[in-house]
């Protein structure tokens, strides 16, 4: 699930695919304490998400002009009983949370699903993909026909809604159909645009992403 900023056809397009499916499933909460002080500098921003000379297609640098500060990935005192690795998804306040142990949490800001499709509830990251082949479910092309030519996939690349890097969410063994992916449109950060998915920034992602293994817990608080 991603979007762009209206640009151009295609952005528009990607745009649309990030609006466009949804679906709902269960429910449980958690709240963590959380203390913020401090926080990344400009400088410290435009070195933390400059270009990256990906392996596949390269990845521009954030225009961080067009997210607010206290989005910027960060190290915060977060206590929680969740072991370290765990993801935390405070869709409330559009930050996604990794624990690191010892009272700590890396933060990053995120994009959440819109009203009517705010998911919330305990799964797991079943899979984790590069690039990924993004398929829209049956539910969107429904409501946007104009997608079905993607009914058997569409390739990965910077075009792709899904972006550079997603962690794909299960429950049971079953796909939710619910991801954290990465977006390239930095003025979407702490905003409810998506379909129920989780965007977080694409440098942002590739951190979570390389830290994050297949069964990681993943809790999505009520917003």
């Amino acid at each position: 699930m991603q979007n762009n900023n209206g640009k151009s056809g295609a952005q528009f397009t990607r745009r649309s695919l990030l609006i466009g499916a949804g679906v709902s499933v269960g429910a449980m909460g958690l709240a963590g304490c959380v203390t913020d002080d401090g926080g990344m500098s400009l400088a410290e921003a435009e070195k933390h998400y400059g270009a990256v000379a990906d392996k596949k297609f390269p990845i521009a640098a954030v225009d961080i002009s067009s997210v607010d500060r206290k989005y910027f990935r960060r190290t915060v005192n977060y206590e929680s009983s969740e072991a370290p690795g765990t993801i935390i998804v405070d869709s409330a306040n559009y930050f996604v949370y990794r624990i690191e142990g010892d009272g700590k949490a890396t933060r990053y800001g995120a994009n959440v699903g819109r009203q009517g499709f705010l998911w919330h509830g305990e799964a797991y990251i079943g899979r984790k993909a590069e690039w990924p082949t993004w398929t829209p479910p049956p539910e969107m092309i429904k409501r946007q026909p104009e997608v079905a030519k993607y009914a058997r996939g569409m390739p990965g690349g910077p075009e792709n809604p899904l972006g550079a890097r997603t962690l794909y969410l299960y429950q049971n063994n079953r796909y939710t159909l619910y991801t954290i992916y990465s977006t390239s449109e930095p003025d979407t950060i702490g905003t409810n645009l998506t379909s129920g998915c989780t965007g977080l920034l694409t440098q942002d992602m590739i951190d979570l992403y390389d830290r994050t293994t297949v069964k990681t817990k993943v809790i999505v608080m009520q917003a």
